[in-house]
């Protein structure tokens, strides 16, 4: 084991050398950010676009039938009323009057009409818009302000919910176990190819042959795994400074919550089982990448593996209400303590808040077991199946030898 840093530090720096590791790194941030910079313009056009809208002035003039709008609130919008309806529709047609609202004695039954000059697919929203306004300025102007608050669905509401007689904000205590779960699905989604192809590289070209007879297989498959790993920690940081600068950045922009993270509660003991779940469940699907890719002759074939693994582990992201609503079922216990499903169910159960302690020490062992397991399989494939270029191995192979 005394070459396993020269093959980290070869792993890594052969890694950083690809520009293909560079351009998936910040393939993500660089595309989110063109996505957020989209929305960004979007607003600040329609945004403009509103205020240009409420400062043209267009002729109207209005039926009511309803006997809500008020004549001083129809003369300050800038319109008048009708003789009658047909009359007013022909004087739009015509080009003479810009819009025309009609509304109906009944308003719950019947609906706002609108008849007005075509000025573009945009601006035509302009005349809904001022005959709603027209109405409720008119039915407010009649109301008091609690009522307004009501009648506009505007009412605020504060709900203070307590645990063991403490304070506790569920959707908070989240937060900060939940970053594992998001960190954990990216670093497998953009790093899970790089994982199963990480060994067939060298079988490929032959340098395996080279590489076998200086450094040892386990030496040299335990290297390749924790430079993985590392390589993994750099991406993961890539993607999640440039996210978390964003946020600061632009979230006025984007109109994303105000996060106060000094007020986020730190709950050490679902932290520490959280960073313990990723770390065990991390290691846990590179072993099994590794040990796929040493057990074929090429990546491609290697390649053909990916949906299969990702089938495993975002498979019971389709049962995540039942991991809400019943944390008890057999189904969940299952699906948390299962090794290759666990660390979806583990980790989002762990942010919730629902998994018991007996649940979390049995889950985190079963990881940790079942990691150690698959890694010394993995070394185990690589020894048998590193020189062998034209077909992969079978199990009874793996595990029939002495």
């Amino acid at each position: 084991m005394h070459n396993l840093r020269t093959v980290m530090r070869f792993e890594i720096i052969r890694t950083l050398k690809k520009k293909a590791f560079w351009i998936m790194a910040f393939g993500f941030p660089v595309m989110i950010s063109f996505i957020f910079g989209i929305v960004i313009m979007s607003n600040v056009s329609t945004e403009q676009a509103a205020k240009d809208l409420e400062k043209q002035k267009f002729s109207i003039q209005v039926t009511d039938d309803s006997h809500l709008i008020k004549s001083e609130l129809l003369t300050a919008f800038g319109g008048t009323s009708a003789t009658s309806k047909s009359a007013a529709i022909d004087a739009v047609k015509s080009g003479s009057l810009d819009a025309y609202f009609y509304y109906p004695a009944n308003l719950t039954d019947g609906q706002i009409e609108v008849y007005a000059k075509d000025v573009g697919i945009f601006d035509n929203g302009r005349y809904t818009g001022v005959a709603k306004a027209l109405l409720s300025a008119s039915v407010e102007s009649s109301v008091d302000a609690n009522t307004k608050t009501i009648v506009r669905d505007s009412t605020k509401g504060k709900v203070i919910t307590y645990r063991n007689g403490v304070e506790f904000d569920p959707a908070q205590q989240m937060i900060l176990p939940g970053l594992f779960l998001v960190l954990f699905y990216l670093l497998i989604a953009f790093f899970g190819n790089q994982m199963l192809t990480s060994t067939t590289e060298e079988k490929e070209n032959r340098v395996i042959e080279m590489l076998l007879t200086t450094v040892e297989a386990r030496t040299l498959i335990i290297g390749k795994i924790y430079s993985l790993i590392i390589l993994a920690m750099v991406q993961g940081m890539i993607i999640i400074v440039p996210a978390i600068t964003g946020y600061f950045l632009f979230r006025d922009r984007l109109n994303l919550p105000d996060l106060d993270l000094s007020s986020l509660p730190v709950d050490p003991l679902r932290i520490a089982a959280a960073a313990v779940i990723f770390i065990a469940s991390f290691l846990l699907f590179t072993g099994i990448m590794v040990a796929i890719g040493a057990a074929v002759p090429t990546a491609k074939e290697a390649s053909g593996f990916i949906g299969i693994i990702m089938m495993l582990i975002f498979g019971p992201l389709y049962a995540v209400s039942l991991f809400i609503s019943a944390p008890d079922s057999p189904l969940v216990r299952f699906l948390t303590l299962f090794p290759f499903t666990a660390p979806i169910p583990m980790l989002l159960r762990n942010a919730v808040g629902n998994l018991e302690l007996w649940e979390t020490l049995a889950g985190i062992l079963i990881l940790i077991v079942s990691a150690i397991v698959i890694m010394l399989i993995a070394v185990r494939i690589f020894r048998y199946g590193a020189l062998e270029y034209t077909r992969k191995l079978s199990l009874r192979e793996i595990f029939g030898r002495s």
